[in-house]
Parts: structure tokens; C-alpha cells; sequence
């Protein structure tokens, strides 16, 4: 099992979840973060520090679209490792559907 980033984080990109992490998994695009699947020890920290519950274990069901967003773009974005402040608008799109047809971007972060 590995944790993953779904679409509640695109718009929103709280990164809470980045400080706790005991082993950096956590990776910067431009609106959202995504994490390592091949990093993520299960250690569930992440989860509960999401503020748009955005973290979810792999083992739900219908994530395996997200599994592998997280994988791909874990390895073309750079690492973040420190919290730094959410969007401006972030609360905004908290409660929006649809923000992946919408809003998602290939662009990276800048991370750390």
C-alpha cells in the first residue's frame, strides 16, 4: 500500500502534509502535489494533515487513475520538503468538482 494525492489538491496545494513526512515523498507541480508510491513508507501521517482531504491509501477503491498520476509525475517534478503558504484563492476551489479536466497542470513547482 502507498498513499496518493487526488484532485481535491489542485487549486488548493495546502502543504501540511509535506512537513510531516518522515521520508520526503512529496513532490511540487505547479497546483497540486503528488507523492512517490515508490517512496511512501504507509505511514499515514500525511492523511489526517490535509486540510481538503486530497490524501488517500491506494488500497480505495477507484484510485488507480491517481496512482498513477502520482507515479508519473513524482518522477518530472521537484521535491518539497518544507510547508510554504497555500494559494491565495485556495479556498476558493475547496469544494469544486471536477478540478483535473479543469485545472490540472503538467507544469512543475519549485520545490524546495
Amino acid at each position: 500500500m502507498t498513499y496518493i494525492v487526488n484532485d481535491n489538491c489542485i487549486k488548493c496545494k495546502f502543504t501540511d502534509c509535506v512537513e510531516v513526512c518522515p521520508v520526503d515523498c512529496f513532490y511540487e507541480g505547479e497546483n497540486m502535489l503528488v507523492i512517490h508510491p515508490d517512496e511512501c513508507i504507509d505511514c499515514g501521517v500525511c492523511e489526517p494533515e490535509c486540510p481538503v482531504d486530497a490524501i488517500k491509501p491506494d488500497t480505495e477503491p477507484g484510485l488507480e487513475k491517481w496512482l498513477e498520476i502520482n507515479r508519473d509525475f513524482a518522477d518530472k517534478w521537484p521535491n518539497i520538503t518544507q510547508k510554504k503558504p497555500a494559494p491565495e484563492d485556495a479556498d476558493k476551489y475547496r469544494e469544486e468538482e471536477g478540478k483535473f479536466e479543469k485545472y490540472f497542470s503538467e507544469n512543475p513547482g519549485e520545490g524546495d
